[in-house]
């Protein structure tokens, strides 16, 4: 399998690349990866240790007549998002990714997340970690457990365990750009059990599903207007409200750092209102299909006739205070910055969506260039859910990474890009979570700066990288590792 990565240049990244691609590795999965790894470390003779947290790091020392350079730190994570599009049977925790390359000299994931996110960038490490002639200071590659799923490996990173002074995160996407500060962010979780009601003998019981959305990451993607499968089947739900509808059980989403792709409810309503029901949604599935025309061109809003649920309903006006929390609730871009014009300073993410048994869930993930008003939409988010008496806690909070213009490492990447590659590289502020200001906070002396290929639709089935970009990529990093042992 993926026999066509050993074709590819450079071939030493994309070895490595296949090595990753052939070893599950969902957050909370990442042993038989950092195992091999620790492995591969052994044969190539590098030293190398792990946390108490499980993160790993492997050590080389500085090549010949480079003892008194500086040193320089790569850094990503081992994990990837798990997303598969629906009748793919796939198990992250034990099936391989299968990757194609297209025509279009684009690499996918056959209806899979491919893993580029992050996967290029560990790849990239391992393959300078083994380059014999290569001039460079001493190095240090950390890979982290966990950053898909709250940026657990860097927030429980040892400290006094780095000695680098320049560190490069390998965790962007974008060709020609370098990042030098990004998002913070906090996870909003909101918990609570709520009432149910026997069914009524004329009620009927029905499944509304909304599929076909493209999905994305919830940061780099929250401004492009693609659809949340939540907030649409929200919708939806709302207008059924007027039938005396009630719902059943809800699922939607499965990570809080990916934008939805589908939602599904079970709900119950009067016979006599099948029919008019179908009508309302066959009726807003055209107003959707407009609305996003363009966008997610294969929404699709179904409602079907299913047997009964051994799950009890939830009361009329537990179905009416849980729908409204939720339409409330912001989603999407909540403020656009105005000391980095056009990207977004403040956003959130319905992301996991849940209702089984009485017992709802909300998995919400808040992002922003400011902490302060991180801070204050995650308690927008609190207010609304604890009107209907639901417990709202924070987790996961790190903070956001505030850029240096004037930095050293800046100012040596831009002329290398220069000079590697012919143009200046655009200097930008990311709205995503990076490790960088988690890292920054333990290790303040650091000097930082972010890079990687071009990947697009990360976090969705739709993820793909340019192979082009990641030859482009890996000339570039070389040569600013042998720059700074000047």
């Amino acid at each position: 399998m993926n026999e066509h990565l050993d074709r590819l240049a450079p071939q030493p990244l994309w070895r490595h690349f296949r090595t990753l691609c052939e070893t599950p590795r969902p957050s909370g999965h990442e042993a038989a990866l950092a195992a091999r790894l620790e492995a591969w470390a052994d044969e190539q003779g590098l030293a190398h240790e792990r946390d108490a947290f499980g993160n790993l790091l492997i050590r080389k020392p500085a090549s010949k007549g480079s003892e008194d350079a500086p040193g320089v730190i790569f850094q990503g994570h081992l994990d990837m998002v798990p997303q598969a599009n629906s009748g793919h049977p796939h198990d992250f925790t034990r099936d391989p990714i299968e990757t194609r390359l297209g025509d279009d000299g684009w690499l996918r994931a056959r209806d899979t997340t491919l893993g580029a996110d992050n996967g290029l960038g560990v790849a990239a490490a391992l393959a300078i970690l083994e380059d014999g002639d290569l001039a460079h200071g001493p190095l240090e590659a950390i890979f982290t457990l966990e950053e898909e799923s709250g940026m657990g490996g860097a927030l429980n990173l040892a400290e006094d365990w780095l000695t680098g002074r320049y560190l490069l995160n390998l965790d962007s996407e974008d060709r020609g750009e370098v990042f030098i500060g990004c998002a913070g962010g906090t996870d909003v979780v909101v918990e609570a059990q709520l009432p149910a009601a026997p069914r009524a003998d004329d009620e009927v019981t029905l499944r509304l599903s909304l599929t076909g959305l493209r999905g994305g990451h919830s940061g780099i993607d929250i401004h492009k207007g693609l659809g949340n499968a939540n907030r649409l089947l929200v919708r939806a739900l709302r207008l059924l409200e007027r039938l005396d509808m009630r719902l059943v059980a809800y699922q939607g989403g499965n990570l809080r750092n990916a934008l939805p792709r589908e939602a599904f409810a079970v709900l119950t309503l009067p016979e006599e209102e099948r029919e008019a029901a179908m009508e309302e949604v066959a009726a807003l599935q055209a107003t959707l299909r407009q609305e996003y025309a363009g966008v997610d061109d294969a929404l699709a809003l179904t409602l079907e006739t299913v047997d009964a649920s051994a799950d009890e309903p939830l009361t009329a006006q537990a179905t009416h205070l849980l729908l409204a929390a939720l339409h409330a609730a912001p989603c999407g871009v909540e403020r656009m910055s105005h000391e980095v014009p056009g990207v977004v300073e403040t956003s959130n993410n319905l992301g996991v969506v849940g209702l089984e048994a009485g017992r709802f869930h909300l998995g919400a993930l808040v992002r922003s260039l400011h902490d302060s008003a991180a801070q204050d939409l995650a308690d927008r988010l609190r207010a609304v859910f604890e009107l209907i008496g639901a417990k709202v806690r924070l987790a996961n909070g790190y903070p956001g990474w505030a850029p240096q213009r004037d930095s050293e490492l800046l100012t040596r990447f831009r002329r290398v890009h220069h000079d590697t590659l012919g143009s200046e590289p655009a200097v930008k502020v990311i709205h995503a979570g990076l490790e960088c200001g988690i890292l920054g906070g333990k290790y303040p002396a650091l000097e930082m700066i972010s890079f990687g290929p071009l990947i697009r639709g990360a976090h969705s089935p739709d993820e793909r990288v340019e192979v082009a970009s990641v030859e482009e990529f890996w000339t570039l990093l070389r040569a600013l590792v042998e720059d700074l042992t000047r």
